[in-house]
């Protein structure tokens, strides 16, 4: 991946494997893998709650640090949801029912739509955004 902007050194995130693996990649599978039916809308609440406000802070963070252009839309979307997640699970907020189900198409749609097109309208980095530090 390209670096960040103006120096040339990356600062982003998502240029390290491992570490968009931990921060994004696994949160994400944590959501599939507990969208099933066999698991309690307690397990749920708490897995999509956590899995979102990790993904929402690590897109904020990296916002900040290399200027994503993504991760300025992504970031709150993603805390967003996380609200709405536990909101929804401890009963707080009336969806209707498939919520889960509505709630996660939201999710990956709004992803999808968040990382993709920006990006391919704006470019990748915010232009005359500096590094912070190093």
């Amino acid at each position: 991946m390209e670096g960040c902007p103006p120096s040339g050194k990356s600062r982003d995130i998502l240029a390290s494997p491992w570490l968009a693996f931990a921060l994004f990649c696994v949160p994400a599978i944590a959501i599939a893998a507990t969208a099933g039916s066999t698991f309690s809308g307690g397990w749920r609440t708490a897995v999509w709650t956590a899995a979102l406000a990790i993904m929402g802070i690590a897109c904020l963070a990296n916002a900040v640090r290399c200027g994503r252009v993504h991760c300025y839309l992504t970031g709150p979307f993603f805390l967003l949801m996380a609200v709405v997640s536990l909101l929804y699970g401890l009963k707080l907020l009336h969806l209707g029912t498939n919520a889960w189900n509505r709630i996660g198409l939201t999710i990956l749609l709004g992803a999808v739509a968040l990382c993709c097109l920006p990006e391919m309208l704006i470019g990748k980095y915010r232009r005359g955004h500096t590094d912070h530090g190093t």
